[in-house]
């Protein structure tokens, strides 16, 4: 913990230095390098794609993803059905493969002749509210009869491109350089631009790779008989990054079964089959592998005794005879070649669907014995259930690897469409020559080549259409948009991480949990407060990502020459023994203190580069254990793991960490908590644990922590700065605060991080004391005067985009009808001059509010109005032509600036998640004011501390107070004072030495009276925020409007003239009040007031009927109760069938000579009161009118529908 002398540093704005980068950036790099380090994973996974070495400055010329899962793709075979060729039926074979795939630099098309230059910049695609995109090509290569091999260039369409990434044009550029492309001096990609927005790909949580985990659920066992509820699974991911997941089952019978799936269908295996179909592992070699000298253990023996006898019933007793029953039965379903064996499908299946991570058959061999271990030893107990949930199990899924996947996946449809296409030529009798050149140009022209179009789609939708759903668990919600709302909210994107759209869900809460292991990865603060609390986190800010492989290779090797028992080992003894695995393949054993040393060495040598042991190696040693979790070395040297720095007690170096092994080391948070002999490492800063935004709230560890939590949530809906290149923004609404200042409290990260280049707030001088009535629960008063003086004024920039393409009467053609400007029917000029052209230009764009457009059929002039309730100006007008240059002018964009000054009713917020409405401002010269003369900006409530307990917001208006007057920038960093050096006492002292009170009280005077009051009010300087949600928005009036068509009430929304919301509390104030008249008034009479006929015999409100008495008497039947009993003929349909149905009844027990039985009575009976009965049937009583609200008239009929009858008895 920092002494008392480090916490008093002064601190300072650096104002001249801010202030000098923004006018002259630097003509070499940017200023803040660190900003980089927010997308970081998310670019160098964009750049894999390309160059896989992991070299950060690589421009492709590395195998990246796309070339390994092209290799992985292979080839497509297909026949021409040609029976002279061969016995076989089959015809001439024709081989069908992708050689390459290509993506370029995003560029103007050829088409264009007028471009000064071929390059395409980020700030154009999103101005001409385009996608920023480059081309992409394939090498389509196939043989022809005689074997020789032909090739063809094929465009796959324009793929969207990473902002800042190896393919985009303004990598590299310095911040000078940036500024002149209209982008910020700052900025550092990691998106896309997608029809002029800004999207990103999230991260997601995925189960830790090659790495195998138990499981203990109970649906498992509903899977089918003789299924339990144990399994052991492994995601297994191969070098391209898709992923295949293997589960093994543990069935009651004592054997295993292992399941996978292929195209979204989920397929099982006996173990058994599996294990001799690699390489022919005979009955005594499965049983040794699994006991591993194991024999005492009876459970264990017993299990693999029914494991190996239940396989006798498939009298298959080699590996070649397992793979051909394989083969013989996934022909069909894996779609292989027709001249392929059953052998040979066999082992493709093996290869492609068994433990794809591992290429060697003994290396799958060995793994599958240690998922049987593990499940024999989950379902015994020796070992508990892994916790799916927690981070020490779970792993990210980057960008660009979803990328390279979903470009595999597309590239692969295109293989399967061109063999598909030609198969069924053959089987329609088609003449298929592959000879012909023509025959295979007119194949390819049906097959879909445009990859670029759904990698659009998928970005624009965030959903996936995926035929083999790529072993994820859900199919939308991959893309967010950046918002550019404030600064804050900007970047958060780019640290937050989802669990899944499948977990949002569940109904349970265990996947919501903050868990002990997520320390240091995921930031226990910086979540939402609604439905995806703890679904949607965000990574601490020290957490990073591996984005590239490391050299690994060599590890085995180093291992054995230090004690470790390598895998060609005849015979080892699985008592004294654990295995030790390299990500997901099992390269030996050791015993455990073995085990522990080796993992002590690695540790020493990857800090001091020793062995060339990479630094982001994970060596996760769990020990034995009774109950425990299943022992072994685990090493991890794949992507997509988190890891976080901190510092090796052993040699004071630098070491990185993974969630895996945290588990089981001991890492002391401040040298205080060091604990020798226990600790191995100690935190670089005990605040790291915690994101970007929890690190900018002063004083968070003086707050109750769900005052942090609404902090984090705050500040992202704040009015600030969201750009410093607005005039080339086209978002949809910006929000910009005019007066935003830097504030005088503020985390040492504030200006780490350049927080001040994007003001978020206002210092206020606030006072907290209940003065005026209106600043009851949260509301707070403004000082008239300091809003006058701009306190908190906002604007919001509106777009609307106007295409005359879109609009009614345009021409579908090529050639425009509809054209910019005003017609022959507007008087410009003179007395009878139209009124527009004060506002609108000759070229029909607008000075102010309006916008006009020239119909081409007859030169009239039609307007587009501004539909907007409020006064805007005309900011900017964009004229938006084609991507060729070459056609009239059809599109533009106007950006409206609207004015927003603080009214009645906006929100604001200090920093501790102290939010508050505005509900008075107050005159100046009312205010109270102190013995210096100074008037508060802001009155708060004091009841708005006791019960949320945030006195980081007392320490904040200490400290800036004080920092006020000293001209010191105060450091707010959490955990900087401890109980012998506090913070009260630090600011204190300065507030004496100001001449202050120590404790922040002064004596205040009233501006109505003059009087001092009788206590001192405390007083300081606060940052505060003003929010997004403003009245001006919100504000709802409506008199009538459109009313739902089911329910006949007023439809909801502002958008649509829906009616106020008249909810629970609303209803129970006017309950508590007695108003019941007016209850009735606007739940019935104003919303969905109805009148209806009842029957009073029955009170059914549903079974009118109409008689036609046009023609006067009708003759009724012979009962005489059945008659008309409304002025137009209006009757009970259940009374008078009940009356048929009596008659008849009556009729058969006098046959029968029985009593008649009694009829049916009614499910729900309701009491309708008499004042509801608007009058009664003038023919006869049966039906009355009463008034009801319709939705019950249709809860009625709903009823009715499931067999619920409702009666309605009318006193």
């Amino acid at each position: 913990m920092p002494d008392a002398e480090h916490t008093r540093r002064k601190p300072t704005f650096n104002t001249l230095e801010r202030e000098e980068s923004f006018r002259n950036p630097p003509k070499n790099g940017s200023t803040y390098n660190i900003l980089n380090e927010f997308v970081t994973p998310h670019i160098e996974s964009f750049n894999a794609l390309f160059d896989d070495s992991g070299l950060p400055s690589g421009d492709g010329d590395g195998r990246g993803l796309i070339s390994l899962g092209v290799e992985d793709i292979g080839e497509r075979v297909v026949f021409d059905g040609d029976g002279k060729v061969d016995n076989r039926g089959w015809g001439n074979r024709m081989r069908i493969w992708i050689e390459s795939a290509n993506i370029a630099r995003p560029m103007v098309p050829d088409k264009d002749k007028h471009s000064t230059t071929r390059k395409v910049f980020p700030s154009e695609a999103r101005e001409r509210l385009t996608s920023y995109r480059g081309r992409m090509t394939i090498k389509l290569c196939w043989t022809d009869p005689h074997g020789q091999r032909q090739e063809m260039h094929k465009d796959c369409g324009l793929v969207p491109i990473m902002v800042r990434s190896v393919r985009c044009n303004i990598r590299g550029m310095s911040s000078a350089e940036l500024v002149k492309k209209h982008e910020e001096p700052e900025e550092f990609g990691g998106y896309f631009v997608i029809n002029g927005n800004e999207r990103l790909i999230r991260y997601l949580i995925l189960p830790r790779r090659n790495h195998v985990i138990s499981l203990l659920r109970p649906t498992f066992a509903n899977r089918g008989p003789s299924y339990t509820q144990y399994a052991v699974q492994i995601r297994c991911v191969r070098p391209d990054q898709t992923a295949v997941t293997n589960t093994l089952h543990y069935l009651s019978n004592g054997s295993a079964m292992i399941r996978f799936s292929w195209r979204k269908q989920e397929y099982v295996i006996p173990i058994m089959l599996v294990l001799k179909a690699l390489f022919g592992a005979s009955d005594k070699e499965i049983f040794e592998g699994v006991m591993m000298q194991d024999y005492e253990n009876t459970f264990l023996t017993d299990r693999v005794e029914l494991l190996l006898r239940s396989f006798k019933m498939f009298t298959l007793s080699t590996g070649e005879q397992c793979l051909e029953y394989l083969g013989d039965k996934f022909r069909v379903v894996l779609g292989t070649p027709e001249d392929w064996t059953n052998h040979a499908v066999g082992a493709w299946l093996i290869q492609k669907l068994i433990l794809v991570h591992l290429n060697s058959p003994r290396d799958k061999y060995r793994m599958l014995l240690f998922m049987l271990r593990k499940l024999y030893s989950l379902v015994s107990g020796s070992c508990c259930a892994d916790n799916p949930d927690s981070p020490q199990h779970q792993e990210v899924l980057l960008p660009g690897s979803l990328y390279a996947m979903i470009i595999k996946e597309r590239l692969e449809e295109t293989l399967n469409q061109i063999r598909n296409t030609i198969t069924i030529d053959v089987r329609n009798g088609v003449t298929v020559d592959f000879n012909d050149k023509k025959y295979f140009q007119k194949v390819l022209s049906k097959v879909n080549f445009d990859i670029g179009s759904k990698l659009s789609n998928f970005l624009a939708t965030g959903n996936l259409v995926s035929p083999t759903g790529l072993d994820l668990q859900q199919a939308a919600g991959f893309t967010i948009v950046a918002e550019k709302l404030n600064w804050q909210r900007y970047i958060s994107h780019f640290r937050c991480i989802h669990r899944g759209a499948f977990f949002a869900e569940l109904k349970t809460t265990t996947v919501r949990k903050l868990l002990p292991e997520a320390w240091g990865f995921l930031c226990p603060v910086h979540t939402p407060d609604g439905s995806p609390c703890g679904l949607l986190n965000h990574l601490s800010r020290t957490c990073r990502i591996v984005t590239s492989p490391l050299t690994v290779a060599h590890i085995p090797a180093v291992l054995a020459a230090h004690g470790m028992t390598q895998t060609s080992t005849p015979s080892v003894d699985g008592r004294k023994n654990i295995c030790v695995q390299l990500d997901g393949r099992v390269i030996g054993w050791a015993r455990p203190a073995i085990a522990a040393q080796l993992a002590s060495n690695l540790r020493i040598w990857k800090t001091e580069g020793i062995n060339e042991i990479p630094l982001d190696l994970e060596i996760g040693l769990v020990p034995e254990s009774k109950g425990g979790q299943y022992p072994g070395l685990f090493l991890f040297s794949t992507r997509a793991r988190m890891m976080r720095p901190v510092k090796y007690l052993a040699n004071g170096r630098d070491d990185q960490v993974g969630p895996f092994e945290q588990v089981y080391m001991d890492i002391a948070c401040t040298p205080e908590e060091i604990e020798v002999g226990v600790s191995t490492h100690v935190e670089h800063n005990p605040t790291n644990f915690l994101s970007i935004l929890a690190n900018l709230t002063p004083f968070s560890d003086f707050n109750q922590s769900p005052r942090n939590i609404y902090q984090c949530q705050m500040g992202k809906q704040t009015m600030g700065t969201p750009s410093t290149a607005l005039q080339h923004r086209t978002d949809n609404k910006l929000y910009r605060l005019q007066t935003g200042q830097s504030p005088v409290v503020r985390p040492a990260l504030h200006n780490t991080y350049a927080m001040d280049s994007f003001p978020n707030g206002t210092n206020a001088i606030v006072a907290v004391i209940s003065y005026t009535g209106y600043d009851m629960e949260d509301a707070m008063i403004l000082n008239k005067s300091a809003h006058e003086r701009g306190f908190a004024y906002g604007t919001v920039y509106k777009s609307q985009i106007i295409d005359l393409k879109d609009m009614h009467g345009a021409s579908k053609s090529a050639e425009p009808t509809l054209h910019f400007g005003l017609g022959r029917d507007i008087q410009r000029y003179g007395e009878k001059a139209h009124p527009c052209v004060d506002f609108i230009d000759l070229d029909g764009l607008p000075f102010y509010r309006h916008q006009a457009f020239i119909r081409g059929s007859d030169s009239s002039t039609r307007f587009v109005k501004y539909k907007g309730d409020e006064m805007g100006l005309v900011d900017q007008v964009r004229l938006l032509g084609s991507d060729a240059g070459d056609s009239e002018l059809q599109k533009v964009h106007i950006t409206l600036r609207i004015t927003r000054s603080p009214v009645i009713g906006d929100k604001f917020s200090s920093r501790h998640g102290q939010k508050g409405v505005c509900s008075q401002k107050w005159p100046a010269i009312d205010m109270p004011f102190s013995e210096s003369g100074m008037q508060p900006d802001v009155i708060i409530n004091p009841h708005a501390f006791p019960s949320r307990m945030t006195i980081g917001m007392l320490v904040e208006s200490m400290a800036g107070k004080a920092g006020a007057m000293h001209g010191l920038a105060q450091d707010a960093t959490p955990f900087k004072f401890t109980e012998e050096d506090t913070a009260i006492e630090y600011f204190g002292e300065q507030l004496l030495a100001a001449g202050y009170n120590y404790y922040g009280n002064e004596p205040m005077y009233s501006g109505i009276t003059g009087q001092e009051f009788a206590a001192d009010i405390y007083i300081g300087v606060v940052y505060y925020q003003r929010l997004r949600h403003m009245v001006l928005d919100k504000f709802q009036v409506r008199t009538t409007g459109p009313v739902d068509p089911v329910t006949r009430q007023p439809v909801k929304g502002r958008k649509r003239a829906g009616g106020i919301r008249f909810g629970e509390m609303e209803r129970d104030a006017l309950i508590a009040h007695g108003t019941s008249f007016l209850l009735q008034d606007r739940l019935m009479n104003c919303s969905d007031y109805s009148t209806a006929w009842v029957c009073r015999t029955c009170g059914s409100l549903i079974s009118l009927g109409y008689e036609d008495i046009s023609l006067g008497e009708v003759a009724m039947g012979s009962s005489s109760t059945i008659r008309p009993s409304g002025p137009g003929g209006e009757y009970c349909r259940v009374c008078r069938a009940a009356v048929e149905a009596e008659d008849e009844r009556e009729r058969q027990a006098l046959a029968a000579g029985k009593a008649a039985p009694q009829p049916p009575q009614a499910d729900v009976k309701v009491a309708i009161s008499s004042q509801h009965v608007l009058g009664r049937a003038s023919k006869g009583g049966d039906l009355d009118v009463v008034a009801v609200p319709y939705v019950f008239r249709y809860l009625c009929a709903e009823l009715a529908s499931m067999g619920i009858a409702v009666s309605l008895a009318v006193t």
